[in-house]
This record gives C-alpha cells, structure tokens and sequence, in this order.
C-alpha cells in the first residue's frame, strides 16, 4: 500500500521498462574481456602485477556496468524513474514540463532541472533507416507504385526505437500530469554502489603507481 506521506511509494502495479540491448551486450562482452584478463595477471603475475590487476579491476568493472548495464528507464501511470550511470532519479508526471530528443534524449522539470536518459540513446543511424522505411511506406500510396497496399508513415513502424519510447513517454506525461497520484518533488540519489568501489579503485591504482 502507497504511503499517503509520501508522494513518490512504490506503485502497485508494474513499471514498463526501457534500456539498451546494445548496451547490455557491448557491456557484458567488456565485462567477460576484463575478468578473464584481470583473473589472469592475478594467478600469473609477478611482483605488483597482481594488486595491479585488483585495483584496475575494482576502479574499471563499476564504470562498465554504469554506463552500460545499469542504465534503465522505468515508467508507470504515476512517475518516471531514471537509473543513470551516477544516480537515479525519480519524477512524478505532476513535475515533467517536456520530454525532448536532439542529439540525446532528455527530460526537462518545471524548476528547470535537466536529466539525459541514458538508456534510450539516439541513433542518428536509426534515425535515417526510419526515414528510408517512412519515405517507402508513403511512396507505397501511390496508385503507379507497382499495387504495394497502403502503410501509413506516422505508425511505429516508421520509427526509430529511441524515438517510438520517447513517443510513449511523452504520451504518458501528457495524460497523467494532472493525476493526484502523479504530484511530488523529483528526487535524485546518488548510486554509491557504483561511486564508492570506483573512488577506492582508482585511489589505490594511484598508490600503486605511485609507489615505487
């Protein structure tokens, strides 16, 4: 049961979730390079080679999966939740003003605060595959294109995928702004999960280094 004190609780029913396959994936590929690399230097390495390989490991493995596996954007009828690489932060509908695309996906509060969203990256070359798809769909239309049945552009379709979440986002924040339950301040945490075992790696590979 939601908290009446609290406007951002935890929703009763389930988020719809936005990430990177591609990022996943690149991701896991980098994770599985590095431990198998790392493991190495520690079972085979001489002299500092071993406490090396441990502090590279404990400053490079939290900055792989923050920028790549962590990202994630959870949405539900009464907020947007953004888990970026260094923090997550959680918006009620109520203090979205826009949603906007450029060269990043981004969203703007009504105090003027901006948030990029990681985990919906913009394709620039999805963006003109999507175009070449919409241009074949509109062409479709014409009666002495060769009797191809009728697509119309504007469907999802024709749509990169950044954009059709950003599309659906967009539709969400429109429709549930005004909701009692989408009210609240945005609240922003810090991922020390991620900063700390980062901070503590790159602190002890300057020591390393450092030392002769």
């Amino acid at each position: 049961m939601s908290d009446p004190q609290n406007p951002v609780a935890e929703p009763a029913y389930k988020d719809r979730t936005f990430r990177s396959p591609a990022g996943i994936a690149g991701g896991v590929l980098l994770l599985g390079l590095g431990a198998w690399l790392g493991i190495d230097a520690v079972i085979r390495g001489e002299g500092r080679t071993p406490w090396l390989a441990l502090a590279g490991l404990l400053f490079a493995v939290p900055l792989v999966v923050a920028y790549t596996v962590r990202p994630v954007v959870y949405a539900n009828d009464d907020r947007l939740r953004i888990r970026n690489p260094f923090r997550t932060i959680t918006l009620p509908w109520g203090s979205v003003a826009t949603l906007r695309s450029g060269y990043s996906n981004e969203v703007l509060t009504n105090a003027g605060a901006k948030f990029q969203l990681w985990a919906i990256p913009v394709s620039l070359r999805g963006r003109k595959k999507a175009s070449r798809r919409q241009a074949q769909a509109a062409a479709s239309g014409d009666p002495t294109s060769g009797g191809r049945p009728f697509l119309d552009p504007t469907t999802t379709s024709t749509r990169a995928a950044g954009d059709q979440a950003m599309d659906e986002l967009r539709s969400l924040a429109e429709q549930r702004a005004a909701e009692e339950s989408a009210q609240g301040n945005p609240v922003v945490r810090w991922a020390y999960e991620i900063v700390v075992p980062c901070g503590v790696g790159a602190v002890l590979l300057a020591v390393l280094l450092v030392v002769t």
